[in-house]
Parts: structure tokens; C-alpha cells; sequence
């Protein structure tokens, strides 16, 4: 019973970023985050599809998640301000490694919405569990559980968003 009650934690834990980088789809649009440029290569910086509102959307969303997660559990995060501050971390590092994965896309001359299998689903992931390392981390066996189980819930999310025709593809 342990073992269930540590997987469901990293899921309470990991919860603002999955909310973080489902976001941009509902509240994205807008100024792309790069303005059009160009790097290097020719190639846009990031594209169309990384906005100012869905970053920022994004950010608040999973951020405000951190209010009520902790009002449910206040053991987990010791303090209001303590949860507010990893759920922010966790949000805006999974919209960060979403960019990055976007830069890199651009780079190796994917179009926009093509799939990356691993930078798509995991990226977002191990960047928050970057940023958010220096306020409240996961033991190694629940950080390797949300690496092999988040794949699958960001395919499902994401084919959820294209039946709901949120997305144009179902990756």
C-alpha cells in the first residue's frame, strides 16, 4: 500500500506542470514568443505555436493549481507560500522544456506540430523536475515512475485534445 500511496504523491506533485503544459491548447493564440525572428539557420526561433498568452496562460494555470493542493494536503507543502512557489516552478519549467523542445524541433527542420517521440513527452518533465528540484524533490523510484508513465499521459491528453478539436493532430 505504500508503494500505491508514493506513485499517487508523484502525481500530486507533478500536477501543476501537466496542467502547465496542457494549457497553452485552450488559452494559446496570439503573439508568438519569438516575434517572427530568425536564427542562424534561417529557421523561425521557435514558430507560430509558442505564444505569449499560451506561456503566461499556462504558468497561471498550473500555478493556481498549487492553492487548492494545498488546502487539500498542507502536511505535503508545510506552507501556503512553499506550494505556490513549486507549483509556479513546476509549471513554468514545463513550459520551458516545451520551448526547448520547440528550439530543437526548429533546428533539426521539424515543421510545427510534427511529432519528436521523447522531447515531446519528456522534455516538459525533466524540466520541471529541474526547476522545482531546490524547493521539494521526488525520491528516484517516483521520479523514474512519472518518466516511464508520462509518456502515455501526454499521448492520451493529447489525442483527447484532437477528438475534442482542440489540436489538429492527435500528438
Amino acid at each position: 500500500m505504500e508503494f500505491i500511496s508514493s506513485l499517487l504523491w508523484a502525481f500530486w506533485y507533478i500536477l501543476p506542470a501537466y496542467v502547465a503544459n496542457a494549457s497553452p491548447v485552450l488559452v494559446g493564440g496570439g503573439r508568438p514568443i519569438d516575434g517572427g525572428r530568425l536564427w542562424k539557420d534561417g529557421r523561425r526561433v521557435l514558430g507560430d505555436g509558442k505564444t505569449w498568452r499560451g506561456l503566461i496562460g499556462g504558468v497561471s494555470l498550473g500555478t493556481a493549481v498549487g492553492v487548492p493542493q494545498y488546502f487539500i494536503t498542507p502536511d505535503f507543502y508545510g506552507s501556503l507560500k512553499t506550494a505556490i512557489v513549486l507549483a509556479f516552478l513546476l509549471s513554468f519549467g514545463a513550459l520551458l522544456g516545451d520551448l526547448v523542445g520547440s528550439f530543437i524541433k526548429r533546428r533539426v527542420n521539424l515543421p510545427r506540430g510534427a511529432p519528436a517521440v521523447g522531447l515531446d513527452q519528456l522534455g516538459f518533465l525533466i524540466s520541471a523536475l529541474a526547476l522545482a528540484y531546490p524547493v521539494k524533490t521526488l525520491d528516484s523510484g517516483q521520479i523514474i515512475f512519472l518518466l516511464i508513465v508520462s509518456p502515455f499521459i501526454h499521448w492520451g491528453a493529447n489525442y483527447f485534445a484532437y477528438k475534442m478539436g482542440w489540436k489538429s493532430v492527435p500528438w
